[in-house]
């Protein structure tokens, strides 16, 4: 589902483009949903502010409002499944230890994880927030304190070397496109791999309980 998302994405560039700080806005709610659009978000932050270097502030802000709106479908999907929809998304073990940092840090987890740049996963954090009843303000609020500060150093680093962005893009135009997509194959076949891993260990722990009975 990863790879035909951002092949669509990919198709609606130029219309994104033209919506300029709404179409950040828009690709900002996708990208932080359950279906993550990897890199494209940091990419069209970089190239916006790189075309209009005296808007970056303003390019910074509408993708941290785009993030944090998706970010918050995300959690609400998280508070909706519940602690038993994680494990059976994510390996069982991992969602344990995931909810233990949480619980333990929850504000700190969100922020940092909001901060780092892929491979980092968001969406897992997001949903543990639900999941774990986290309340909404200090969610919102963390969310929003760690996509700021990313998208004010991923517009600031476009504003500062504009020229060479958009000198970029003029000439690499396809490479990059073959970037994002290269990452969604492997994102989405790496995804694919831990689902099939995911299902199979719940099975396997499943199957002698039903032949115990």
């Amino acid at each position: 589902m990863l790879l035909p998302t951002v092949m669509v994405v990919l198709l609606l560039w130029p219309w994104l483009a033209r919506l300029g700080g709404a179409g950040l806005v828009l690709l900002g709610i996708a990208d932080n949903s359950v279906v993550p659009l990897t890199g494209s978000m940091d990419v069209f932050t970089i190239w916006l502010a790189a075309s209009r270097r005296d808007l970056w502030p303003l390019y910074a802000f509408l993708a941290t409002v785009g993030a944090v709106l998706g970010g918050y479908i995300t959690y609400s999907l998280g508070r909706k499944g519940g602690k038993e929809a994680i494990e059976r998304k994510l390996h069982q073990q991992k969602a344990s230890k995931l909810f233990q940092k949480f619980e333990k840090f929850g504000f700190r987890t969100v922020v940092v994880t909001a901060i780092l740049p892929p491979p980092f996963p968001l969406v897992p954090v997001l949903l543990a927030a639900g999941a774990l009843q986290y309340p909404r303000r200090k969610f919102l609020g963390a969310l929003s304190l760690g996509r700021g500060i990313r998208y004010l150093i991923v517009a600031g680093l476009g504003a500062l070397y504009g020229d060479q962005i958009v000198g970029f893009f003029s000439r690499y135009y396809k490479i990059a496109i073959l970037v994002l997509i290269g990452l969604a194959v492997f994102g989405g076949i790496a995804s694919y791999i831990e689902y099939r891993r995911s299902r199979q260990r719940h099975h396997e722990k499943d199957e002698p309980v039903s032949r115990a009975a």
